[in-house]
């Protein structure tokens, strides 16, 4: 088992100190897979570094099934850690599908085969403890895919605790037992990938697992105040009637609609944008002034501009405090098509 406590690291640049990593703690259980998960500068990769025993921590404590790797007044080097190394093994290359390659030079291998190499030298002495950085992020779209697959059928055969970062909530929610999202280098919400789908705990959360609309309002009894109406939705414990929030609208679970269907929660809009995508028309949709993603049936027959009817179901709908994080705002500039 990992542990985690209150980790910190700071670096030092000519403006200051920076808190790369800012009390993190965490704990990963044997045999699971964990995610952090995070943008660009949110301290994911310096957290795995100190995992590593390539950065040393300035506060903090990790254990690696017990023993003190990093604090209490303990520093254990990388080569002691009993983590991931980079070796040859034979036994590691057939494990990996790469059987048959042992004398071909790493240069010569495709993008897919280098991946699952340096996969098979991080498995070879078979360690305490998987780190993975961003392993598949230079793949192309359909080799990244297929080894999403291959890499977690592998550590749920192997049984290997693994830490993973990325930055693709894609791979998070498809690898990982459990996630956590970094903000800032803190973490900022932890749980199984449908919680923090489901649940999201703020705004920033929900933008960066999934793609969702934000929509501002005022809470009402059985919903939120928006749109021009009331949209009836799942409310966060915290929020009470009178309340500000935020509804977190997931495109995947809006339907867009030619006319009215009668609905529980259906909005009139202007349809901007219908970009068919094989099994469903990807929309956007202007309602007063909140521009939306929304789903339709790619049978269906829209035009550009027509006024069109979007059901949010209110099973799917979520309503959360705003805390003010916005995420950049969908360009509301739709040039005439000139075809």
């Amino acid at each position: 088992m990992l542990e985690v406590e209150r980790l910190r690291k700071t670096y030092t640049t000519d403006r200051g100190g920076v808190h790369a990593v800012e009390d993190v703690s965490f704990t990963v259980e044997d045999g699971r897979f964990y995610t952090l998960l995070g943008p660009s500068g949110c301290g994911k990769t310096t957290t795995l570094r100190c995992l590593a025993g390539l950065e040393r921590p300035e506060g903090g404590v990790i254990r690696l099934d017990g023993r003190v790797l990093s604090g209490e007044g303990r520093f254990v080097p990388t080569y002691s850690r009993d983590i991931g190394m980079v070796f040859q093994s034979y036994e590691a290359l057939a494990l990996v599908g790469l059987e048959g390659l042992e004398r071909r030079p790493a240069p010569q291998l495709s993008g897919g085969q280098q991946q699952r190499l340096a996969l098979a030298r991080a498995l070879v002495r078979k360690p305490r403890l998987l780190l993975l950085d961003e392993p598949l992020s230079n793949l192309d779209a359909k080799l990244r895919q297929r080894m999403r697959i291959e890499l977690r059928e592998l550590q749920r055969r192997l049984g290997i605790t693994t830490v993973y970062v990325t930055h693709d909530q894609a791979e998070a929610l498809f690898l990982s037992h459990r996630v956590a999202v970094m903000q800032s280098g803190r973490i900022v919400q932890e749980g199984r990938p449908r919680e923090l789908y489901a649940s999201p705990a703020s705004p920033f959360v929900a933008d960066f697992v999934g793609d969702a609309t934000f929509v501002p309002g005022e809470v009402v009894d059985g919903g939120v105040r928006a749109l021009g109406g009331v949209v009836r939705c799942a409310l966060s414990e915290a929020l009470v009637p009178g309340a500000k929030a935020l509804l977190v609208l997931r495109p995947e679970r809006l339907l867009v609609h030619p006319g009215a269907t009668g609905g529980p929660n259906e909005f009139a809009g202007t349809l901007r944008v219908a970009a068919f995508l094989g099994d469903h028309l990807d929309c956007v949709v202007e309602i007063g002034d909140t521009v939306m993603r929304a789903r339709a049936h790619p049978a269906a027959e829209l035009r550009r501009d027509q006024k069109v009817w979007v059901e949010l179901p209110p099973d799917h709908c979520l309503a959360i405090p705003d805390d003010g994080w916005r995420p950049r705002a969908l360009t509301r500039t739709f040039e005439q098509d000139t075809e």
